[in-house]
């Protein structure tokens, strides 16, 4: 199966798949199915063809002109759709042997067959997917080779555990289509019999809602334990560095997820359907168990021109609330003045002005300053205004590379210069020093 869909859409697209089955086609190929299941037939001759064809027309059309002229093109017709195909190798020198090929066969399985999914059956195919997937994870233990992992690990989950999976998944569609016909069968029922249809309406669904019960019961309970299994083959591939069986194990937690969200998701359908149906059982039929008060309704739209239905309502007074009058003060609005900002650079003077940081801190020190504030008072005058700032910090960054300052638990702050304070450091004494 191809990964990508694109491809296949495109595939698709570029050979102009089409199907145009009519209900001749449609009863044709069911007789053709029946035959071969009961006479355990692998494929059919010509003839068997043309006349399992005419009984068929006997049936559906029986005063069809040229039977046999008709049987020809439905063949073809139906060869071309890839419903049939020739299954021997004499070409048009004679007569040849046909089959139907598994698009043929799904589609009358899905209007004969009767698989929904049931306690039984699902326990049944639950059952038999836990056991394969202990042989499997048994023979993962013991796989030590490329071919070994392929033949008893990779094959297997291909092929016997994709079936067992796959009919799980085909049965929860035949439960699905069951779903719908009794939804389709409860209305039908409240439209021939009103009140007379309630207890045979409760009675579906309570069936219907106890199966899915079930049903959801044993998908959580095993699903668990499917994936756990799962797993367990996983990282044994991951260990071995085996990147095919890892791909197929995921593919199959991935079927396996989607059967469970399966049952989770019909689960909360069918309680929405259920309350509904009952709030329309209790609040339509039961109060109106002689259809009068909807056959009058019913009358009364049916005569909508000649007696036209009003609407009388009072129109309430909207509660007026006094409230003080508040002076509002207008805000101007916050604008910047207009500047050219597209001017020349300004020349400036270096920072530093030739005097080196550290020679000034090692004088202040030798001057006798006992703080970080002493040490700064003693350089910031050494420097213009504009830059005390900036040399505050490279005053501090020096004292810390070239002595050990201590500071108690709260620091004071000291003003070093107009508009400029610092958090002071006792500096140690000149023995002391690094």
């Amino acid at each position: 199966m191809p990964s990508d869909p694109s491809r296949l859409i495109a595939a698709l697209a570029r050979d102009q798949i089409n199907l145009d089955l009519k209900t001749l086609d449609l009863c044709f190929l069911a007789g053709l199915y029946l035959r071969a299941d009961r006479a355990s037939l692998a494929s059919f001759e010509e003839d068997v063809l043309i006349d399992m064809f005419e009984q068929v027309c006997d049936v559906v059309d029986p005063g069809a002109e040229r039977p046999r002229k008709r049987a020809t093109h439905a063949i073809q017709r139906l060869r071309d759709q890839r419903m049939l195909v020739r299954v021997d190798g004499a070409g048009i020198v004679r007569s040849g042997e046909y089959t139907l090929t598994r698009l043929a066969a799904a589609v009358v399985e899905y209007f004969i067959a009767d698989e929904a999914l049931t306690r039984e059956s699902l326990t049944l195919l639950t059952g038999t997917l836990r056991a394969q997937l202990a042989e499997i994870l048994a023979a993962a233990r013991r796989a030590d080779t490329a071919d070994a992992w392929r033949e008893h690990v990779v094959a297997p989950l291909r092929v016997t555990v994709g079936d067992l999976v796959g009919g799980i998944e085909r049965r929860q569609r035949g439960l699905d289509s069951q779903q719908e016909e009794v939804q389709a069968e409860i209305a039908k029922l409240l439209q021939v019999d009103w009140f007379g249809a309630v207890d045979r309406c409760q009675s579906l669904l309570d069936t219907t809602t106890n199966t899915l019960r079930e049903l959801n019961e044993v998908l959580l309970r095993d699903t668990h334990h499917f994936v756990a299994l799962l797993q367990e083959i996983q990282a044994l591939a991951s260990e071995a560095d085996q990147a095919e069986p890892e791909e197929a194990v995921q593919r199959v937690i991935e079927h396996v997820d989607r059967i469970a969200a399966w049952g989770g998701a019909r689960q909360r359908a069918w309680s929405e359907y259920y309350q509904y149906v009952h709030r329309y059982l209790r609040d339509v039929v039961r109060l109106d168990p002689d259809r009068a008060l909807s056959q009058r309704l019913r009358d009364q739209v049916a005569n909508w021109p000649s007696t036209p239905f009003h609407l009388l309502v009072a129109a309430a007074l909207s509660i007026r609330l006094l409230r003080p009058l508040e002076s509002r003060v207008e805000r101007p609005a916050v604008m910047r003045p207009r500047t050219d900002r597209e001017g020349s650079p300004d020349l400036v003077d270096p920072e530093d002005a030739g005097l080196n940081m550290e020679t000034l801190v090692e004088d202040a020190l030798a001057a006798g300053a006992r703080s970080l504030a002493e040490v700064t008072e003693w350089v910031l005058p050494q420097f213009p205004a504009d830059l005390r700032y900036a040399v505050t910090g490279r005053v501090a960054d020096v004292l810390a590379r070239i002595t050990s300052p201590r500071s108690a638990i709260e620091r004071l702050w000291r003003t070093v210069a107009p508009r400029l304070e610092v958090e002071d450091w006792e500096l140690p004494r000149e023995g002391e020093r690094r």
